[in-house]
């Protein structure tokens, strides 16, 4: 070999060194890659086990708030059953008519402030016009004069709003 081809390496070792060089990257590139990948694969398991925990974890508080939501509602009732109880088991030794009358009173506006404390309120129906919303129409009668017309002159049973949503309408008669 001459001077000149030692010095001057020719073009296919060029590209074999260029060729190795390239292979060498490309391996470490997938190696990184594959690296990569593993890592967000991981991440993805590990996020998905933790919403599936939160999900199972929220639907069990639910459950338990459905189960034991009317806990602090019955609790407030219990002292109003006891007032009901003693006065059941007075009313036959009482001499006083209008003392028991009093005390079954009291029992009942306790009874309807602790419904109001609790957001249930009663549906206004004395002399007021008849609102569908609120009111269902039993009976209609004919209107003494042209004032009357569309107002409820009646009330068959009373209705109830919890937080302003009707839980039950109130049952009216309506003159025509």
């Amino acid at each position: 070999m001459d001077d000149k081809n030692l010095n001057n390496p020719s073009e296919n070792e060029v590209f074999l060194t260029d060729n190795m060089a390239e292979e060498s990257s490309n391996a470490e590139q997938a190696d990184n890659t594959a690296e990569e990948l593993a890592q967000l694969k991981d991440a993805n398991l590990r996020l998905m086990a933790e919403y599936d925990n939160y999900r199972k974890r929220t639907l069990k508080e639910k459950a338990d708030l459905i189960k034991n939501g009317g806990e602090k509602v019955l609790t407030g009732l219990l002292p109003i059953v006891d007032d009901f109880q003693r006065a059941m088991e007075n009313i036959d030794k009482a001499a006083d008519l209008e003392a028991v009358k009093e005390g079954v009173n009291l029992i009942y506006h306790k009874f309807l402030t602790y419904l109001q404390q609790n957001g249930v309120m009663p549906i206004e129906t004395f002399d007021v016009d008849f609102d569908a919303d609120l009111h269902e129409a039993v009976a209609t009668v004919p209107a003494q004069d042209e004032e009357q017309k569309g107002k409820i002159i009646d009330t068959i049973q009373p209705g109830y709003t919890l937080n302003d949503k009707v839980i039950r309408h109130a049952k009216v008669v309506v003159a025509n």
